[in-house]
């Protein structure tokens, strides 16, 4: 299998970003580490493994990205204002700079974002704010919530990036139109501590019309990388 290191300064960030991508030919998979995850933990806790034959036959490529999530939402050294921005910086280096590089190097404007616990919530944020730019999303064990990061504090940026505030008001017909071509699977185990963020999600997107998959395992805990394992290779085709 292709396994390639790629690093460039970026100008949304400022600094170093580091990917990992795996395979050589077919649809791009964009993944979001967990809470502080790096971009090499879909390699280490067995992510890629789990995909080994749709990367290794050339129908997925898997592009690992890396979080700011230290320096942003979990860095409780900072004012809430300042991790708000620097999250809005992290939006701007993935969509602005991670979509341009995928699309350029796959030729493919279908991009499926994916990313367990906290990496499900970059991933969906991002699509149902940018729903143009990916074409489905994988959303497993996600919480949309994220108020708790904040310590109280809320303005405009907050209420942009938190998914379970902007998205019952969203109004805009094409931006809603992007989401429903959207391919939306949100899936969480029987026993998952972000279970019930999964329904109260899926019933949000039902109020807007936005047709989507609530894939609820029964009987398992769900939210560890044995069970998400199970479930990349379930919903990555």
């Amino acid at each position: 299998m292709h396994r390639e290191h790629v690093r460039w300064f970026s100008p949304s960030l400022g600094r170093e970003m580091d990917i990992l991508v795996f395979g050589h030919a077919g649809t791009p998979v964009l993944a979001f580490p967990s809470s502080l995850g790096r971009f090499f933990e879909w390699e280490d806790f067995g992510m890629v493994g789990a995909l080994s034959h749709q990367l290794s036959e050339g129908h997925n490529q898997l592009i690992c990205v890396d979080s700011v999530d230290a320096e942003s939402l979990y860095n409780t050294d900072v004012d809430p204002y300042v991790r708000i921005k620097r999250h809005q910086q992290y939006e701007q280096y993935v969509t602005a700079e991670v979509v341009p590089f995928i699309r350029n190097r796959t030729g493919n404007d279908f991009i499926i974002a994916t990313g367990a616990s906290f990496g499900a919530y970059h991933a969906a944020n991002l699509v149902f704010k940018n729903p143009w730019a990916f074409g489905k999303l994988v959303a497993l064990s996600g919480k949309f919530d994220i108020k708790s990061q904040l310590d109280g504090f809320y303005n405009d940026d907050v209420y942009f990036s938190n998914p379970v505030d902007f998205l019952p008001n969203l109004s805009d017909h094409e931006t809603l139109e992007a989401i429903r071509r959207n391919h939306i699977i949100l899936t969480a185990g029987e026993f998952d501590p972000c279970r019930q963020a999964n329904e109260d999600m899926s019933w949000v997107l039902r109020a807007k019309g936005i047709s989507h998959s609530l894939d609820i395992e029964p009987g398992v805990f769900g939210h560890d990388w044995p069970w998400w394992r199970g479930l990349i290779q379930k919903h990555i085709s």
